[in-house]
């Protein structure tokens, strides 16, 4: 999603700042993040990658539309909500009206120091570590800057210990929880938005004080469905045309659901992955959803 006039070979991951990175981020503009101007009306979506990031682009954009949800899908959503840690060349994010959307990955230390002046709205995605590890590994497959994995095990291995892209997911979170009394934040699960996406855009929408009668909360909930979104070129990344992304071996938009670790993950694998999660998340308050009974 960097120029898309350029082509990504795969790449190992760099060290920024002790942060493991891939070659699809420029140091010119990660070196910009501390410093980079924050306006108190700009509106920011963090996720760890794999975590409802596309779809939140597509929610927020037609909740900061006010309801006039006709005159709003002329870009794409990568245009309306860019990347904040991309080169972007098509993209002037910084000349943009306010209210501004941005969504990033970026750990807690990478952020710029303006975002901590608690007026900027941030609202943090996280969804269940080991959907994310499966979405995460086929990604892999697509994205042509990541190396593909060897198998699932192979990933497994390499998320766990936090050598992919954007570091640990434990981290990233927990460093993003242990600082909230910094930002003007609120947290969102993932699995909670599948099961009643209604209610979230309506908690959003309060947290950004915006006022949507229930016609145009039901018609964002329409447009934000996985079938929709995933058929339409504003929200898909796939049809843009992107040179990074190699669509004959996955899809950009896979599934979107919960509890699709059970179709990947041997008995072992699933073991490993609760031993270590319950070391490295005791005590942490925030709860997850594996699965959704039908």
């Amino acid at each position: 999603m960097a120029d898309s006039k350029s082509n990504f070979q795969p790449v190992k991951l760099f060290n920024y700042k002790g942060h493991n990175l891939s070659g699809i981020h420029t140091i010119e503009r990660l070196d910009q993040m501390e410093n980079n101007e924050v306006r108190d009306s700009d509106i920011f979506v963090v996720t760890y990658p794999k975590s409802g990031t596309i779809w939140m682009q597509n929610i927020m954009m037609y909740i900061c539309m006010d309801g006039d949800l006709h005159t709003g899908e002329s870009n794409p959503t990568y245009c309306e909500a860019p990347w904040l840690e991309l080169s972007i060349k098509e993209i002037n994010t910084d000349n943009r009206p306010s209210p501004r959307l941005f969504v990033t990955h970026l750990p807690y230390q990478l952020i710029p120091k303006a975002l901590k002046n608690k007026k900027s709205k941030v609202i943090y995605v996280y969804r269940n570590p080991k959907d994310v590890a499966v979405s995460y590994y086929h990604f892999h497959k697509f994205a042509n800057y990541l190396e593909t994995p060897e198998n699932l095990a192979a990933f497994l291995h390499s998320f766990l210990n936090g050598q992919v892209d954007y570091d640990s997911w434990f981290d990233h979170i927990k460093n993003w929880y242990n600082h909230r009394y910094e930002f003007n934040i609120m947290f969102q699960s993932f699995e909670e938005m599948i099961m009643d996406l209604k209610t979230a855009v309506l908690k959003f929408s309060s947290f950004l004080g915006r006022s949507l009668d229930n016609k145009s909360v039901d018609l964002i909930v329409e447009r934000s469905t996985f079938k929709n979104m995933k058929s339409n070129p504003k929200s898909n990344y796939e049809s843009a045309g992107f040179p990074n992304f190699d669509k004959s071996v996955a899809e950009f938009m896979r599934k979107g659901i919960v509890g699709d670790w059970k179709n990947h993950f041997t008995v072992p694998q699933n073991e490993m992955f609760n031993t270590i999660f319950q070391e490295r998340m005791k005590d942490f308050p925030l709860k997850f959803i594996w699965e959704i009974s039908d």
